[in-house]
């Protein structure tokens, strides 16, 4: 009994031991796979974490692509010739050829070696980029297109970038000087020329103000100080004054000294602010160059289909549907190759036949679409095939120009408001006289004036386009009968004008501004640049200005338009798009 039990004692502790180690065993299958899933969990998550990583970094390589690209255009200005013509997305380029091999930029490469791409500086190569360059919208536009890939850790990501040069065109209201042009006001004046207010002008210098009912609806920037009454500025204004005896940025008082109150800023605490000077260009002449059939190939200006060259005053007239009439009598030859026009087109097709361009109802044409027309001064060269004898036109020749100005019974400006002695409607000057209704994307550039004869608007407020750039004064239109100032004719007042509009030399003014009485308000909707200040009114006589910045310019031009000076480029847009490559440098 005694061993029975005892035997029975033995079993009951094997058979707890057994129990045990199967608990012992258990347990530690539990702990084993709670130990790899853990493993496996912070695999995974390491495994994410250098995905999401690697993800990053590509597009952060990207805009390094970007930047790089946008920095070597701000160091030359030439750099929209350079690029792969080989690249998908440099296809539809023009004149595209890789920089010299003392000047080799690999981020142009294409293929699969570990040498087509650019490092990104401080990634110690683990992060690269290449991009490819669409120029086919630069000379028409202004604008580059960038598709810029980067590479990091077997990720790619693609982005398009649109860049364009930053400048005048960017703002609603810009001016290098605020003082009135002296070619127009005061032969005197001429001390007042190329030095800013905040710079010790001298105080006689006469300055424009922004007066009561001034609404301006877009960026506005003066290389020079402001005098601003009661005018209301809607977004940014800035100036390049650092300061003035105001203790403002601006000039807080009427032409007569009187302080002003009620001005209107956005931020009134901020504004005007601070902003480096632009410069101007000095000429238009390279708008000129657009319209030489010989330039079609040249690779560092292409010019893929040449403008139109009219000679001596011109009249230009848009139709709404999608035409213009052109009058230019002094004309002989439209386009021309060599800079002294040694060889010459009379008729192309495009820009109208001399018959018709000399007859009183004019050459209607289609609308020179991404292009522009160029009207020059009748040149005085024998070699110039377009050379009109000055005893058929003499210098000076301030009658009838030609294309009707001055109009029946009008007193026309002479030199009491161009100054030094020229006329307004000189016979053989390149002016231009512009108006009607423009279908399309166009650009007029003149050697001498352009005048605004009547409204000029858009059949299309989205789609067109219009540039206005005379190396002279832009007039808008206002004829009066005599010196009292009686008004000629209010049929074609202006009263709406829709352009970007520069005058690299003179101003954007009013013809008459300080006669004919009150003329309502003129609204333009664009941009406006200008060297001086241009008047628009004076007194009770004149224009209120309402002026509307277009949008769209912030990211193109109008076609062939005058280029800033700066050699400052910005970003307008980036968008990520699909890879363009594989990690291994293949196209997708």
């Amino acid at each position: 009994m005694i061993t029975l039990r005892r035997r029975l004692r033995l079993d009951e502790v094997g058979t707890d031991r057994g129990m045990a180690m199967a608990i012992v065993l258990i347990f530690g299958m539990v702990i084993l796979v709670m130990a790899a899933t853990a493993v496996g969990v912070a695999v995974s998550g390491l495994q994410k974490s250098t995905r999401e990583s690697s993800w990053a970094a590509a597009v952060a390589a990207a805009y390094a692509g970007v930047e790089d690209y946008q920095a070597r255009l701000s160091n030359d200005a030439s750099y929209y010739r350079y690029g792969n013509a080989s690249a998908p997305f440099s296809r539809s380029s023009t004149g595209l050829v890789l920089p010299s091999a003392a000047s080799a930029n690999p981020a142009f490469s294409l293929g699969t070696s570990a040498s087509a791409w650019a490092t990104v500086p401080g990634s110690g190569g683990a992060s690269k980029f290449r991009y490819e360059v669409d120029n086919s919208a630069y000379a028409s536009k202004g604008s580059l297109r960038l598709r810029a890939t980067g590479t990091s850790g077997g990720v790619v990501r693609s982005v398009v970038a649109e860049v364009r040069q930053k400048g005048f065109i960017d703002y609603l209201y810009f001016t290098d000087q605020e003082n009135p042009d002296p070619d127009l006001v005061d032969t005197s004046a001429t001390a007042c020329v190329d030095k800013y207010a905040w710079q010790g002008r001298p105080t006689t210098c006469r300055s424009i103000a922004f007066g009561s009912g001034d609404v301006l609806k877009g960026d506005v920037h003066s290389n020079d100080t402001m005098r601003i009454c009661q005018a209301t500025f809607e977004t940014s204004v800035t100036t390049s004054s650092t300061t003035y005896n105001t203790g403002l940025r601006y000039l807080a008082t009427d032409s007569n000294g009187n302080r002003c109150t009620g001005q209107s800023f956005p931020n009134r605490a901020s504004q005007p602010g601070y902003r480096e000077t632009y410069d101007l260009p000095r000429t238009n002449t390279e708008q000129k160059r657009e319209t030489r059939y010989d330039l079609q190939n040249d690779a560092t200006s292409p010019v893929l289909t040449p403008g139109c060259l009219y000679t001596g005053p011109t009249s230009v007239v848009f139709n709404a549907d999608g035409t213009m009439t052109v009058r230019s009598p002094n004309t002989k030859f439209v386009q021309t190759a060599g800079d002294t026009a040694s060889e010459a087109r009379t008729n192309n097709g495009v820009c109208g036949s001399v018959a018709a361009l000399k007859s009183v109802a004019g050459a209607t044409v289609p609308v020179l679409d991404n292009n522009l027309l160029y009207v020059q001064d009748i040149p005085t060269s024998p070699s110039d095939k377009n050379t009109t004898s000055v005893l058929t036109i003499p210098e000076g020749s301030c009658g009838a120009n030609g294309v009707g100005f001055p109009m029946a019974n009008e007193q026309a400006p002479g030199a009491d408001v161009t100054g030094r002695g020229s006329c307004a409607y000189d016979a053989r000057k390149g002016d231009v006289f512009v108006k009607g209704t423009l279908k399309g994307n166009t650009t007029i550039a003149s050697q001498n004036y352009l005048y605004i004869t009547g409204d000029l608007k858009y059949a299309d407020q989205n789609r067109d386009l219009l540039g206005l750039s005379p190396a002279g004064t832009a007039w808008i239109y206002n004829p009066v009968t005599s010196s009292n100032g009686a008004v000629l004719s209010t049929a074609d007042r202006v009263n709406e004008v829709n352009a970007a509009i520069i005058s690299l030399k003179h101003s954007i003014t009013v013809q008459n501004y300080d006669r004919g009485g009150q003329r309502g308000t003129l609204t333009i909707r664009g941009a406006l640049g200008q060297k001086f200040r241009g008047i628009v009114s004076s007194g009770s006589n004149g224009y209120v200005k309402n002026y509307v910045y277009d949008s769209r310019l912030k990211t193109l031009s109008p076609p062939k338009f005058i280029s800033p000076v700066t050699t400052v480029y910005g970003i307008t847009t980036v968008t990520e798009v699909a890879p363009a490559f594989t990690s291994t440098g293949a196209a997708s």
